[in-house]
């Protein structure tokens, strides 16, 4: 009991304050320096993860639109696989414009609400969506615009931070000026997300969870945050799903 008080207390002092941010005013915040992350396990993780979901899905000649684009973080990947168009999606007007300076004649669009109202019915034949889900106060909303903004024959991939960790208090952080900043989050259980989507006459292809493990232990002494990979270990910290909607 004193030896878990004291790592208790021990990681109070060495935590630093964070300041917590809304979606928009943080990647806005985070985007001169959201490309100059190395080291950072998240990023790893979610490419590894999403290269894995992506690997026997057909992108060629299709039209992809990124939902939570970011920087374009995905693209190469995306590219790679030689799709008709990707356009891409963002609350940060930041973040679309580092887009921009990667990709001059690229599609954007900045979001303003969840319904997606200037965009047709039928238009994309996948979505991606990583890192973005839980970010979305409310996701069933917004779900449901992306369900009507795909084709009958479409996929859906999406990959976020696991809603088990975020509910034992996990954050995504950057720094800002020295300052730790916090992006807010909303808790969504991956059923809830599930249940929406099976609704709209899609299936479950492929769900992937990574739990934070012994190989992970560097990335957390590196960042000089060891009493965040112990009070995590084991967790899962990510997930992804594929799925695909039956005509």
């Amino acid at each position: 009991m004193l030896t878990t008080l004291k790592n208790y207390i021990k990681s109070k002092i060495n935590s630093p304050a964070v300041i917590e941010k809304s979606v928009v005013e943080a990647y806005d915040l985070w985007a001169s320096d959201y490309d100059k992350q190395p080291g950072n396990l998240m990023l790893h993780l979610d490419k590894r993860l999403f290269e894995n979901l992506i690997e026997n899905i057909d992108f060629k000649g299709k039209q992809i639109a990124d939902i939570g684009c970011g920087t374009g973080r995905q693209w190469p990947a995306i590219f790679s696989k030689a799709p008709a168009g990707v356009t891409g999606f963002d609350v940060s007007g930041g973040m679309l414009d580092k887009l921009k300076d990667k990709y001059p004649s690229s599609q954007t669009r900045q979001i303003k609400d969840n319904a997606f109202a200037d965009i047709p019915d039928a238009v994309f034949d996948i979505i991606v969506s990583t890192l973005t889900v839980a970010h979305i106060e409310h996701i069933e909303e917004a779900l449901q615009a992306w369900c009507r903004m795909l084709k009958p024959d479409s996929d859906i991939i999406i990959t976020d931070f696991h809603p088990h960790t975020l509910a034992s208090g996990g954050k995504r952080t950057f720094k800002h000026r020295n300052t730790l900043m916090a992006v807010r989050n909303y808790v969504h259980p991956i059923y809830s997300i599930k249940d929406v989507l099976l609704k709209n006459n899609f299936q479950v292809v492929s769900q992937l969870e990574i739990k934070i493990d012994d190989s992970m232990k560097p990335f957390y002494e590196k960042a000089n945050a060891m009493h965040v990979y112990e009070k995590y270990y084991g967790f899962p910290v990510i997930y992804g799903i594929h799925l695909k909607r039956i005509k």
